[in-house]
């Protein structure tokens, strides 16, 4: 069997290499709000201890000046992906800096843990004397402030919720966020999931000309294998499912038009999950929580210690502390990491895409997914085919995957 190749890239309009997450400015702008709350808490600490003679004082503000430090590491990421958006150097765009400054400010708490577990197990072998008048209420300002920040980078009153993305999708023509164009046979259809306002249902149109409803027929097929058949009824321009498409909105659909057919893939538009995580914004999170959460236990094991004598729940309030920082550290540095390392992001995407490619006899002799920026994935397949398909029908084929904004096929013919 000889193969040949006839056809390597995306559609003629090309893709956008624009691979930032959804609130990509707006966390630019919190991230800085932050970093000014920090340096004037900082200062005051700082100019404070200096006035009134407290080291305590001094020495909070300059650990304040580490804490500004990292933000202002995930605030550059920001600034310089927004910059070089659209650099030609980068060839899959500066949609992934933001893990990269995730990944360095992972492996600085992570240093930061162990250097509170080696001063809690120094403090065990040589306790030293404890001003709590002075050390209880910096712990708890320094707590306000941490909690004052998480309050910000998580939004604080800037409930938005949509869920517009800010990028432009390959196949943007071909689709909207719920709804997409099939060929089947001669005909180009467009297959939508409506629910603005009503209970989902699909609605079928033809691009042009008469729709003959005897002649259409729709069946989903869901990643377990169950099987539905959707009755058809007739509205003012358009086909309309009977029954409602239970959640998730996650399969293959089977569209038929008399003796031809063809497949087209819905997927569950999950804003929240691991493909839309901002990672640069999480480790800015994450170091906001692990000092508040150090706060907490330090005004915990410094409020049992005056009351009740016991200096060592300082340092085992560090180790706890050291711990829980390590653990939090650890997920971002592996999570990160993979993202990196171009690791498929979702194995069971992976394989909806190759089942939906070789559900009609073609296969796919290699597929790789990877992630390219918050909500966004990048796919290159090599399809075998001996139907003289090309790359174009496959881009159709995997419009519905609107989480992967960037797609590229490679299509060999198979000869006998």
């Amino acid at each position: 069997m000889n193969l040949s190749r006839i056809s390597t890239e995306a559609p003629a309009n090309g893709q956008s290499h624009v691979f930032l997450g959804a609130g990509h400015e707006r966390n630019e702008r919190r991230t800085w709000i932050v970093i000014v709350l920090c340096c004037v808490m900082m200062l005051v600490e700082i100019v404070g201890g200096l006035l009134f003679g407290s080291i305590a004082l001094v020495a909070d503000g300059l650990h304040m000046s580490t804490h500004a430090g990292a933000l202002l590491l995930a605030a550059l990421a920001y600034s310089f992906s927004r910059r070089y958006l659209h650099d030609p150097r980068f060839s899959f765009g500066t949609g992934k800096l933001g893990d990269l400054a995730g990944f360095t400010s992972a492996i600085v708490l992570a240093m930061i843990a162990l250097l509170i577990g080696y001063e809690s197990v120094a403090r065990f072998i040589s306790p030293i004397p404890i001003h709590f008048g002075q050390a209880i209420p910096i712990a708890v300002l320094g707590l306000c402030v941490n909690i004052a920040s998480a309050w910000l980078l998580s939004g604080g009153s800037d409930h938005h919720h949509g869920h517009g993305h800010g990028h432009s999708h390959g196949h943007e023509q071909e689709h909207g966020e719920d709804g997409q164009t099939v060929v089947v046979g001669d005909q180009v259809l467009r297959l939508e999931v409506f629910e603005d306002g009503v209970p989902p249902r699909f609605r079928i149109s033809l691009e042009s000309g008469p729709l003959d409803m005897d002649m259409i027929s729709l069946e989903t097929v869901r990643p377990d294998g169950a099987r539905q058949t959707f009755p058809l009824v007739a509205r003012t321009g358009y086909l309309e499912s009977l029954d409602e498409i239970p959640e998730p909105h996650a399969f293959t659909v089977q569209l038929r038009v008399g003796a031809d057919s063809q497949t087209a893939v819905f997927e569950e538009h999950d804003h929240g999950g691991a493909h839309h995580r901002d990672n640069n914004m999480r480790a800015a999170v994450v170091h906001v929580l692990a000092d508040a959460a150090v706060s907490v236990l330090v005004i915990v094991g410094l409020i049992l210690a005056r009351v009740f004598g016991w200096l060592w729940m300082d340092p085992v309030a560090g180790l706890v502390g050291a711990v829980v920082i390590a653990s939090w550290s650890y997920g971002l540095i592996r999570d990160t990491g993979a993202i990196l390392l171009d690791m498929t992001p979702d194995r069971r995407l992976a394989e909806r895409i190759r089942s939906t490619v070789e559900s009609n006899g073609d296969v796919v002799s290699d597929l790789h997914l990877w992630r390219l920026g918050p909500g966004h994935l990048g796919a290159i397949l090599s399809i075998a085919t001996k139907a003289g398909h090309d790359a174009a029908f496959y881009h159709a084929r995997l419009s519905g995957l609107s989480s992967v904004s960037h797609l590229t096929v490679e299509v060999t013919a198979g000869r006998t």
